[in-house]
């Protein structure tokens, strides 16, 4: 398999942190269709309600090159029109501030992917670095049933490890990792443990492993990301779950100058010293450094397809890894 094939996969990718609008880096890297956090981690709703309209009025335009994936079905569509796939996707459910009935507004609004938590806690329950590990709260618990029952996809990347088992336990459709690694590999506070790993998959989720460092490393400052290592993650994961259960997120930005996330990336590093904080210590903090050098940015994505290959995994495997599925679970969760 070669770069030229990535193009004619479907590739669905896990999650994209930031995008300025610009979709051309995904689609010159074969990319279908993105989970894309289309808010700021940190939102509360009149700021998230003002950039979806910025994102609605993108595809809107007549010359869009996005397609709004709603269904599965879109995802396919995409790539027959030479558009890129928008699901729309947050990493924190700050604007459901309490009110489990927001849901189905955000629903018609396009949103499809949400995170319970991102790293601390919030109404939901406990985010991936506080220590006290406390699971879903009442609000989280009515929030997985709404999500539920409106269709939209929970992502369990940066919850906390109580929190991820409460939310499968409870789930009644798949629930994801859009952007997680094995704790069993690389002993990092974002990679889940096999125990987790495990309640995703006997939802019918799926884990999107990720070639960025803050989860693709040892912690070894000599050590920096690799796609061989990214590789040992998506092999652990198919020796515990299956590889039916496992997807891509890079976890990428993809933008066309990396102003555009300098303060996103000073965020990771100043205010959550446990990941980018021992991270830019070690490499740097530019955008490209996140990555093995082979894939400094979404137009490279054919290398990560390679990777696989080169790891043993066939070509069937491969479809399911690259976005099949991503696109069966998305099945079962949105209808």
């Amino acid at each position: 398999m070669n770069m030229q094939t990535s193009q004619q996969l479907l590739i669905v990718d896990g999650l994209v942190y930031f995008c300025d609008g610009n979709p051309i880096p995904l689609l010159e890297g074969g990319v279908t269709a993105a989970n894309i956090t289309v808010t700021h981690m940190h939102w509360d709703l009149g700021k998230t309600i003002t950039e979806l309209g910025r994102w609605h009025k993108r595809l809107s335009a007549p010359d869009s090159k996005w397609r709004l994936v709603k269904t599965a079905g879109d995802i396919e569509r995409a790539k027959q029109e030479g558009r890129a796939g928008l699901i729309m996707g947050w990493q924190n459910s700050l604007p459901f501030d309490g009110e489990v009935d927001r849901a189905a507004a955000f629903h018609a609004l396009g949103m499809r992917v949400i995170q319970l938590t991102y790293n601390e806690a919030n109404l939901a329950g406990d985010g991936c670095i506080e220590e006290r590990n406390g699971g879903l709260t009442r609000f989280g618990r009515a929030l997985v049933a709404e999500l539920n029952d409106v269709g939209i996809a929970i992502d369990l990347s940066h919850c906390g490890e109580r929190t991820s088992l409460d939310a499968a336990s409870l789930s009644s459709k798949p629930v994801l990792a859009t952007h997680a690694n094995a704790k069993a590999v690389d002993d990092q506070v974002r990679n889940k443990s096999d125990e987790v790993l495990r309640a995703i998959a006997a939802t019918g989720g799926v884990i999107g492993a990720s070639i960025h460092g803050f989860m693709n490393w040892d912690g070894n400052p000599k050590n920096p990301p690799t796609l061989a290592n990214f590789v040992r993650h998506v092999q652990h994961i198919a020796d515990v779950v299956g590889v039916e259960h496992i997807g891509i997120g890079t976890d990428f930005s993809a933008v066309q100058d990396e102003q555009n996330v300098r303060s996103i990336l000073e965020l990771s590093k100043g205010a959550y010293p446990e990941t980018g904080g021992k991270y830019a210590q070690a490499f740097g903090n530019a955008s490209a450094s996140r990555y093995p050098s082979e894939t400094p940015t979404p137009s490279r994505f054919g290398h990560i397809i390679e990777a696989l290959e080169k790891g043993g995994f066939s070509a069937e495997e491969i479809q399911g890894i690259a976005g099949g599925n991503f696109i069966r679970a998305f099945e079962r969760i949105w209808g």
